[in-house]
């Protein structure tokens, strides 16, 4: 069973995404929060897998709720789910560790398999985010040149393969994981798993 938490500073919208997201046999609403102080909050007690986090709310945004959050509890998976798409926004959002960005316009199916997709280690990224995230990175700096085997082993973290799992997969020794991984993020510029995936999708390496 997938946890989720639910992040918005509109009651009705809550109910809305709680009813979609319960009818899923394999998903679980443990917890609403209104705000984001409320948010950092109740992920710290309810621990769950992923959380649907809405960007603009009054106090604590859903960038800086996602930063805290995070920075307490890493394994957590944040995917955004706003009716905002500016480049600002998306590399803010990005940039602070989310898992995903979607619109409120996805369908209940799209947001269930995003859902799953986001607590299985993918990232979750609407078509138009994607774009407008490539365009921008692309905007600002050249696409850093990856080696062929820095890009298979960079497409299993976006899987969701550990290090052991990827050095079985791709029969190299763990040890050799981490220095392609070391050396990917030095050249995407990036200090965790997460945001190497996010930025090689963006500038279309994955």
């Amino acid at each position: 069973m997938i946890t989720v938490l639910l992040v918005d500073d509109h009651p009705v919208v809550r109910d809305g995404l709680r009813g979609m997201l319960q009818a899923e046999p394999d998903l679980d609403v443990v917890g609403e929060a209104g705000s984001g102080d409320e948010a950092v909050v109740a992920a710290a007690a309810r621990r769950p897998d992923v959380i649907l986090m809405d960007l603009r709310m009054p106090g604590l945004d859903g960038v800086g709720a996602t930063e805290r959050i995070l920075a307490a509890r890493p394994q957590t998976r944040i995917v955004v789910l706003t009716t905002y798409e500016t480049d600002e926004d998306i590399l803010r959002a990005v940039e602070a560790g989310a898992r995903g960005y979607l619109l409120k316009d996805a369908t209940r199916a799209e947001l269930a398999a995003a859902v799953r997709a986001a607590a299985g280690g993918e990232t979750v990224l609407a078509p138009s985010v994607a774009d407008r995230l490539a365009r921008e990175t692309r905007r600002r700096a050249a696409p850093p040149i990856l080696s062929a085997r820095e890009v298979e082993v960079l497409a299993l973290v976006g899987r969701g393969l550990t290090n052991a799992e990827i050095g079985h997969a791709l029969h190299i020794a763990e040890a050799t994981v981490k220095t392609h991984l070391l050396r990917t993020f030095n050249k995407l510029g990036v200090a965790d798993r997460t945001a190497a995936v996010t930025t090689a999708m963006a500038l279309g390496l994955l």
